[in-house]
């Protein structure tokens, strides 16, 4: 390969004419900073929104919390439902109600499908 004094020359000049095209650019775009674009943003090429010091606070202190009532130190509320009857599931006559609503479906899928 023949690099010659001019073309390093050259090749230095138009180093010199993107760096300040780029910088240019990121100026108008809000970058602000000196550096490409390519620099500043991160592998996936979005730019995280930065969090405020009050903000990191209140998640580590909710995340302490949390981790508090798992332990134990920190009674956790007693449920209510558990008190009281059990909610939620069918009774015997609800899943009967069901079933043969379903058998009637089926069955009148059966006979259309013969029709055919």
């Amino acid at each position: 390969m023949d690099l010659s004094l001019a073309k390093l020359k050259e090749a230095i000049s138009l180093r010199e004419q993107i760096h300040s095209l780029e910088t240019r650019l990121s100026s108008l775009f809000g970058g602000g900073g000196g550096g490409s674009a390519a620099k500043k943003s991160t592998s996936s090429g979005h730019r995280r929104r930065p969090m405020s010091s009050a903000t990191r606070a209140k998640l580590a202190a909710a995340a302490r919390a949390r981790w508090a009532k798992r332990k134990g130190s920190i009674p956790a509320a007693a449920p209510k439902a558990a008190a009281g009857k059990k909610r939620g599931g069918l009774t015997a006559a609800g899943r009967k109600k069901l079933s043969d609503a379903m058998k009637a479906r089926w069955a009148a899928r059966r006979a259309g499908s013969k029709k055919k």
